[in-house]
Parts: structure tokens; sequence; C-alpha cells
């Protein structure tokens, strides 16, 4: 590949140059461009307003369509076609997205469009299509563009330069933690939890009265962000203060519940509010999921039967069950408990981004009130000026009427004769040519006498206004108290939603617990079928198998037992008693529950005790003891404790009962060695049990016993033999041994 790029534009044919510059830097220069785009114009909000340009936009077009809170809707077709042929030239599906997002209630805290229609619901369902919906601003939008009118920010052309847009809005309210906001960047990204209005401005105005206030001290105004869905925020208030400090952090939101009593002493969970930005489609099927994997067995059922509120049921399996350990386990196991991730990357002053405290932004919006404060104040003083000028115009007029009235019936040029005669201002002499003759009564004099004494009292007022520090502050403090009294709490959707409690101190209950005790009887196949029978049946009663097929294990067990099966690949697999089929029919094959290979055998299947140890040995005669607590395996792959390779298999798994070992090998030499030569391990080879001499000779059995017991095996005919006298197999580990005592099995086994 060459190192350099052309640029197909010039050529020498044309007359023109051939520009050429390295590779790395051509594409390093575009990526920027393209990079610096999207995180100004696209993912990343302004800390001023709080908005992305498609969102400011959005709300600026429906300004310039009249569609004020209290006014008709307009199809929001037409808005989506006139922010992007006006202001926002991309997809008018991805216009019309984040306008239906503005209008979500469940998204955001305080709607920003009061949308007509389907605009989609908590559920996950799509808004229906913009030609279908209706939309108009509401109050809070209203409050973020006060002032637009009136130079309180800096306009920019649109982007074919036909037209003007701001470039930030006034925000009367700090809306960037107001309703949150989420987008993802290049090489950087941003998720704001939504936060109380009222809190906000309560927190706003201690930071104008102190300014070099703590962030933990703002965290006394503003405890914890407030979703539109409600909820319940367990977040350790340490961890909050260090988020807000820090600008990233993350919050712990649980669903609301209470217990709802029924007849006959039987009860069930209803949950009313779940944590933002949970689809309550999603959320009911993954507890559905929960409930046939068994992974929940004191959860019965789950139904959904809310209306306009939310209202799932959640029915327990007995009415003995403890509602809070059935919840805690939810909370672990659904999305009925999330953590919101916080990351507060916002554009300062429109340009640079970065991570802020809560303290920071709070900052960058009261010092974006200040300067809206000046410049409206600045346009509100070039109006009065000009105003002052024409009623003086106005007063001279009225104070020489007949004379005016007769320059204009006469002269030629009244107006040039007017400025020269009076000395008006060109202004002045245009206004009382275009004054109405009804205007001229003694009353209308009096009336802009006035006007003329109030627009000088406030005249004098602004101008002590932009010469006062304090006094802007003091101002900026009532129009905070102001937009409180609209969204704060005593209005209708102002009260805080998202309760601050901790969470309850819960040790997390193991599966076992959850499970009713039921005895059952384990049967497992030759060839691997397996189930589970109700009750303790006799383990020598005659049991079906399918055709070929015999049984292999039979033990009694409970429901709350755990399963070990060891393979001869050396591996161990876990199976809960629990999610064994039943005994109806013949049960299902083993290795459908876990994932044992089809060439690989099953050793043995015992019910899980703690504390016991277990022998293993492979067909190599390596083995050593492990403890059975090392050998659980938590996924159906199972656990590798035994190495096994180049045609070796796992061949023995006993459990260990005794002082001492007995091996007997292929060859029919048996050796009898202390347990403690044997080492205590979690996984590997093991050490050699017993030597064989004989090329491809290999280990057949293996056992522990009490010395003083002796060591017993069944004779051909079936009959238990012990020998106590063990005088010519004792020996050291990794030994030969001696010929197996007559009478013993014939297929080595003990």
């Amino acid at each position: 590949m060459a190192d350099t790029i052309d640029d197909p534009n010039m050529s020498e044919d044309s007359g023109g140059l051939t520009i050429s510059e390295p590779l790395r830097r051509a594409i390093g220069e575009r990526y920027l461009t393209y990079a610096l785009s999207t995180i100004m114009h696209r993912a990343l909000p302004d800390a001023r307003d709080g908005l992305k340009p498609v969102h400011r936009r959005i709300l600026y077009a429906m300004r310039e369509l009249k569609l004020e809170s209290a006014g008709r809707f307009r199809k929001s077709s037409k808005i989506s076609g006139d922010v992007m042929g006006n202001y926002h030239p991309h997809g008018d599906q991805a216009i019309y997205d984040a306008l239906a997002r503005l209008a979500q209630d469940f998204n955001v805290r305080y709607p920003l469009i009061d949308g007509q229609g389907n605009f989609g619901n908590i559920d996950g369902d799509n808004p229906a299509a913009a030609r279908y919906t209706e939309a108009r601003m509401t109050a809070v939008a209203e409050a973020m563009m006060e002032g637009l009118g009136e130079n309180a920010v800096d306009f920019r052309d649109n982007y074919d330069g036909s037209l003007r847009e701001p470039i930030v809005l006034p925000a009367s309210f700090p809306n960037l933690l107001a309703n949150g906001s989420s987008g993802i960047a290049v090489g950087m990204a941003t998720n704001i939890p939504p936060h109380n209005i009222g809190e906000l401005c309560t927190a706003a105005i201690h930071l104008i009265k102190a300014p070099n206030a703590r962030d933990d001290t703002l965290l006394e105004y503003v405890p914890g962000p407030d979703f539109p869905t409600g909820g319940i925020l367990v977040e350790p208030r340490e961890n909050i203060a260090e988020a807000y400090r820090t600008g990233r952090g993350a919050f712990r939101v649980r669903a609301r519940w209470e217990k709802e009593e029924l007849s006959r002493g039987q009860w069930q969970i209803v949950v009313t509010e779940i944590p933002y930005q949970v689809q309550k489609s999603r959320l009911i099927e993954k507890i559905a999921d929960l409930i046939n994997d068994k992974k929940i067995p004191i959860l019965a059922d789950v139904r959904d039967e809310s209306a306009e509120d939310i209202r799932l049921v959640l029915e327990p399996r007995a009415k003995t069950v403890d509602p809070t350990v059935l919840m805690e386990t939810l909370f672990r196991q659904s999305d009925l408990e999330t953590r919101f991730s916080m990351n507060m990357n916002v554009l300062i002053d429109g340009r640079t981004p970065k991570v802020c405290s809560m303290k920071e932004v709070l900052r960058a919006f009261i010092d974006h009130r200040r300067e809206v404060l000046q410049r409206r104040s600045q346009f509100r003083l070039e109006k009065i000026k000009r105003r002052l000028e024409v009623l003086d115009g106005y007063i001279i007029a009225f104070l020489n009427l007949d004379r005016l009235i007769e320059i204009i019936r006469y002269e030629d040029e009244p107006k040039a004769m007017m400025i020269e005669e009076f000395l008006l201002s060109d202004v002045q002499a245009e206004a009382i040519l275009n004054m109405q003759l009804r205007r001229l009564r003694k009353l209308e004099e009096m009336e802009l006498r006035r006007e003329r004494t109030e627009l000088i009292e406030e005249q004098a007022g602004l101008r002590e206004l932009l010469a006062g520090e304090k006094l802007q502050w003091y101002r900026i403090i009532e129009q905070l108290r102001k937009t409180r009294r609209l969204f704060g709490k005593k209005s209708e959707d102002g009260a805080r939603r998202t309760e601050l409690a901790d969470a309850p101190e819960f040790e997390e209950v193991p599966l076992e617990a959850m499970i009713e005790k039921e005895p059952i009887t384990v049967v497992c196949s030759a060839m691997g079928w397996v189930r589970a029978m109700k009750g303790h049946i006799a383990l020598d009663q005659e049991l079906k198998f399918k055709d070929g097929d015999e049984g292999r294990f039979i033990f009694h067990a409970e429901t709350t037992d755990k399963l070990l099966l060891f393979g001869s690949n050396g591996r161990f697999y876990t199976l809960a008693c629990n999610n064994l089929p039943g005994g109806r029919g013949m049960g299902e094959p083993v290795r459908l529950m876990v994932d044992l290979p089809n060439e690989a055998e099953m050793v043995a299947m015992f019910i899980y005790q703690a504390d016991r140890k277990l022998l293993l040995a492979s067909s190599a005669g390596d083995g050593f003891i492990v403890a059975e607590n090392d050998v659980i395996a938590q996924t159906r792959s199972g656990k590798q404790v035994l190495n096994v390779k180049n045609g070796v298999a796992a061949l023995v798994c006993r459990l260990v009962a005794g002082d001492h070992i007995a091996c007997v090998g292929e060859n029919r030499k048996v050796l009898v060695f202390p347990l403690g030569e044997l080492p205590e391990m979690g996984r590997g080879k093991g050490v050699r049990l017993q030597k064989y001499k004989d090329k491809g000779a290999r280990l057949s059995d293996a056992t522990t016993f009490e010395r003083a017991h002796g060591l017993s095996w069944k004779d051909p005919a079936g009959r238990t033999r012990t020998e106590l006298e063990l005088t010519e197999w004792p020996g050291h580990r990794a030994s030969a041994g001696r010929m197996a005592p007559r009478g013993f099995p014939r297929d080595n086994k003990f």
C-alpha cells in the first residue's frame, strides 16, 4: 500500500498540481474531524441547557411553529420535516425518534414535548409512525426558551445559511441534571441520571450564596437521582457523594413492592414501580425464565396486571415463604434491581468535553443564567432607549400640535421642516408622521408622560442591575425560586418519585434452603438414563429400563441434595436433585444435563456431603486424596480434578473410610499401605499407588479400610470374606505387592 494519497481533483493534465501527503496524516486528520463533529454536534450535551443539537433544533422549530403548551397540536411529521429541512439535515426517522423520546414520561423526568397518540410505552413498544401522532411543547419546554427573543443567547446560520438558529437555549432550570442525558461519542461517552427540579434549584441557590460550598454540602439539597419510573435508591450515601464529587459512579435502584394479603392466609407480592430504563415485558420474560429453569424454587408464577399504572403480581410457591427472602433473591437474579452507571461527561461552554462534578455542572448553569440575565437586561435597556426617544417626540408634538399640523398640511417636505424647527431626530419625526389622528387627545398626552416616567424608572433599575454583581445574583435567585414554585414539589409532577432507603441486611439464601425438602430415590442406568422417583422405595425393587439397558446406581436422597457424577475423563459434574426428571418414565440422558463426552464413562454417582474426602485413582495406578468440597462444579462443563491422558482413564472414586489403602492390579497382586502415604490434592495426576513390572499392566481397583477391622471382599459365592491377618500384603506406596489371597474375586474388585 502506498504511503501517500493523491487528490483526484488535481492532475497535471488539467493544469493543476498533484498533492501528496502521508496516509497516516491524511486519515488522522479526517478521523479527527469526524470525532470532533460527533462529540460536539451529536453525542455530548451542553452543560448550560443540557441539550444535544437535535433536541435543541426540535424545540426551536416547534417555537417557530407557535406550538405553545396551551395551543394546538401539529402532526409530528410536519415538525420532523421542518427540523430536517431548516436546521438538521439528517434522517427524518432519527429526528422523530429524538422527538418521541422527549414526550415519553417513562424516559424523561420532565417531558419537553406533549404528545398526542401512541408515543411508545414502558413495555418497549415503538411509537406509531410520525404521520399518526401529534405534538406540542410543554410548559417546561417554554421555560427552556424564555427570553430567546430578547437576545439572551447567540445565534448562528443554519446549515445552508438561509436561517438562523440558537447556539444554546436560555434554560431557566438546570435541564442537564433534571432530565439527564446519554450518548456515545468517539472515544468517550456520557450517561447522566435525571434529578428533581425543586432540589436542583435549591442547590443552585445555595451555590450562589456560597460559591465555595463543598460537594458534600450539595448532597444535602440533592440527595440522589430522581427517576421518572420511581423505584427505591439503595446506594450508600458515601457512594453517592463520591459519584457527585468525581462525576463517575453507579446507583443501585430496585423496584418498589408490597405484600398483598389474600384469603385463607395466602398472600402475593405486587410490584408497583420498576427501575429506570427497564422494559417491563423483558423483565417479566426474565422472571418467567427463572421460574421455568427452577432457579427460584420458592416463586410459583408471575402475572402482569398493569393498566396505566404498573402492577406485577408475584405468587410464592407456598404461604410459608418469607417475602423478604423471595424479593431479595429476585433482586439478585433479575432486573428488579439494576445499577445506573453515571458518567457526567459534558461540553463546557459548548466546546470542551469534560467529566464534571455536580458542583461544576451547577456552576456552568448559573454562570449561563447570569450571562442570559445581562444580555436580556441590555436588550431591554436598548429597547427602552428607543421608546423614550419616540415618547419625547410625541410629547413635543402635543406641545406644538397646531404648528405641526400646519407644517404637515402646507410644506412639501414636512419631515425636514419638523426636524429643523423642533430639533427632532429622524426617528422622532418619522414616528410623529405615522401617528394616528385618534391619538391626538389630551388623555393620550397623560398616558405618554406616565409611560415615560415608568420607563425612566425601569431604565435606572436596569442600569443599577448591570452595574451590581450582587444584585444580578439576587435576581437569578428570584428566577430560580419562581421556577421552583412552577415545577417543584408542590406542582403536579414535582414531588420526588425515587425514594432513598438503605438496603436491608440480608445474607444470600442458598438454593437448597429454597427447595421444598421431599424424599426421592435416584435411579441411573448403565447407559446413563437418570430419574428421581418419589419417596424412598426399596433399593432391591425390580425397575424397568430400556431394552438392552440395566440399573447402575440407585440410592435414597432428598430434593435438596446435590449429586456428584465422576467421569472417566477425570471430571466431576454436579446435578441438583430437584432438577432431575420424574420417575414415571425412563428418565432423561444425563449427558443432556451435563457436558459428559460420549467417549467418557460414568465411574461413580453419589450424594454430595461436605467435609468428606475421596480416593481418586486412574487406570495407570496414579491417584490422590481430594476433599469433597473441592470437586463441586459450578457449570455444565464440570470441574477437572484427576488429570488423565494418552489412553489413561479415571477408574476409582471411593469415600475415604479408614486408615489404610488397598489396591489391586490386573496382575492380581494386592498392596496395602497407610493412608498417610498418599497426598491430599485439589487437582493433578497424583502419585504412584502400585508398581507394575509387566508391560501394559494396569490398576483394577482400590479402596480404603480400617486396619484393625481387616480387609473385606466378596468371594465367588457372594459371601463377604474378611482378612484380619494382613501379613503378606502390607508395604510402602508404589511397591509391587503380592498375589491376592485364595478366594479373591476373579474381576479383581474389592
